[in-house]
């Protein structure tokens, strides 16, 4: 089996299918970061066909990632890339809505690519299973560039979702048990840290 080819054809699955998966940059920051501090422990909020959880698993056999769906049609896809990819050890798949998720877990990172408007409350039901010198990382902050021009955007439900995603950046800038650094890489990405 060829990674690379398994990993492509995840990506034209994920294209074919309007499967939104992280985008390359952002995909490549998140997989650096991880090696770089040598996090083991993960939870994915937002699996959709798996694709980051595997990229995150594939870096190094000791890293764990539990991972959430609730969409049952992705869950099962994801089910079938982690086979092909032999990391039933490594991932673990909830299928469930992740307001539903209760774990005592403790983890090195969090990792939320779920629904963009409900960030705020991910990031405030998950915290506390977040490591003390742990990291919670967001994606699509940016969203397609729509976060930084509202206004060219002629529909009224991708207007309240881009409001809902700048309401989050702002709770990020305002929150004052986390310090957030925001990164212009893929479609954005947030890195927040206890002060």
């Amino acid at each position: 089996m060829s990674i690379e080819n398994e990993l492509k054809k995840i990506e034209e699955y994920a294209k074919e299918n309007h499967v939104p998966i992280m985008e390359k940059e952002g995909i490549t920051f998140l997989t650096d970061y991880i090696q770089k501090h040598s996090i083991k422990t993960i939870l994915e909020i937002g699996s959709a066909i798996g694709y980051s959880a595997i990229k995150m698993a594939l870096l190094d056999p000791e890293i764990q990632v539990v991972t959430i769906e609730r969409d049952e049609e992705r869950y099962k896809e994801a089910l079938k890339n982690r086979k092909i990819f032999h990391l039933e050890k490594q991932i673990t798949l909830l299928y469930q809505d992740a307001f539903d998720v209760e774990l005592n877990d403790q983890f090195d990172l969090i990792f939320i690519d779920a629904a963009k408007s409900q960030y705020v409350k991910f990031f405030e039901k998950f915290k506390k299973n977040l490591k003390k010198d742990g990291v919670i990382i967001s994606d699509n902050l940016n969203f397609h560039g729509y976060t930084h021009q509202k206004e060219r955007i002629q529909s009224k439900n991708l207007r309240q979702l881009v409001g809902k995603i700048r309401n989050y950046i702002q709770f990020l800038e305002e929150n004052e048990e986390f310090e957030t650094t925001f990164f212009d890489i893929g479609d954005g990405i947030g890195v927040s840290k206890r002060r």
